[in-house]
């Protein structure tokens, strides 16, 4: 049974409802049902894609090795649909990294561990990184793959939860003796296009983005402006502590500072 066919079996029942609800309430109820439709279809899909890229990555690399991880990634996304990034959003992640050179690191939608590994191989010693992600059955993938390519759990932490309900609490993630103005210093956002922005503002609030400069990756998967307009938009007309650093069609760097006079 196809993902498609699943969603409908599931929802018929619920059609009588829907129809009487949407008589109404009309278009109102028929754009929520429709997003609704679409987020779940994107949750299924990605977890089906998870599981078979994390079945072969598995199955087919060198565990312990963090290089044959990766290959092994790029290997099975040469012929088959994959979650991960792939070499050439990743190396452009690899380069930010490089520069920025953070100690720690939030990953909103950690999907098949792709970008943890990428991310992970490039930090300190005493480096840290957070990652999230909604689906449990793919944050167990991710998780298991992290460890397969040789990280222990006191280099990460995988957080099983939508970005909206964990940003809150993510000041307990930090050590404890370190300064929520002295936060994470670099952010991957690589989940739903329109929890960009909301995500942002709530990194912004509860000053978990480094004061001293922080950049923050947006991974546009479809490749579509309009995905990231909104968030663009809403950095533009804030110069005082935000700019447009890199645009790329698959990704763009944002970099905010506190203090304005360091932009």
């Amino acid at each position: 049974m196809t993902v498609e066919m699943w969603l409908l079996a599931v929802s018929a029942p619920l059609l009588p409802a829907i129809v009487a609800v949407s008589s109404r309430y009309g278009d109102k109820v028929s754009t929520l049902c429709h997003r609704a439709v679409a987020w779940l279809l994107r949750l299924v899909r990605g977890g089906v894609c998870a599981r078979r890229t994390h079945a072969f990555v598995f199955s087919s690399c060198t565990h312990g090795n963090v290089h044959s991880v990766l290959e092994t990634f790029d290997l099975y996304a040469d012929t088959h649909a994959s979650a991960a990034i792939g070499p050439e959003t990743g190396e452009v992640l690899d380069d930010v990294v490089k520069r920025v050179r953070p100690s720690r690191v939030l990953e909103l939608g950690t999907h098949c561990g792709y970008s943890s590994v990428r991310v992970l191989r490039l930090l300190p010693p005493a480096g840290r990184l957070v990652t999230v992600e909604l689906d449990p059955l793919t944050a167990d993938l991710g998780e298991e793959i992290i460890l397969v390519a040789g990280f222990k759990h006191a280099q990460f932490q995988v957080l099983t939860s939508s970005s909206a309900e964990v940003i809150p609490t993510l000041h307990s993630v930090l050590e404890p003796a370190q300064k929520s103005s002295d936060g994470f210093s670099l952010v991957l956002m690589d989940h739903d296009a329109q929890q960009f922005l909301p995500d942002l503002l709530a990194l912004e609030e509860e000053e978990l983005l480094c004061s001293s400069g922080c950049s923050v990756l947006l991974i546009n998967r479809r490749q579509r402006a309009e995905d990231l307009r909104e968030i663009l938009d809403h950095v533009r007309v804030r110069p005082d502590c935000f700019c447009v650093k890199m645009e790329r069609p698959c990704v763009v760097e944002i970099f905010y500072q506190k203090d304005k006079a360091g932009l």
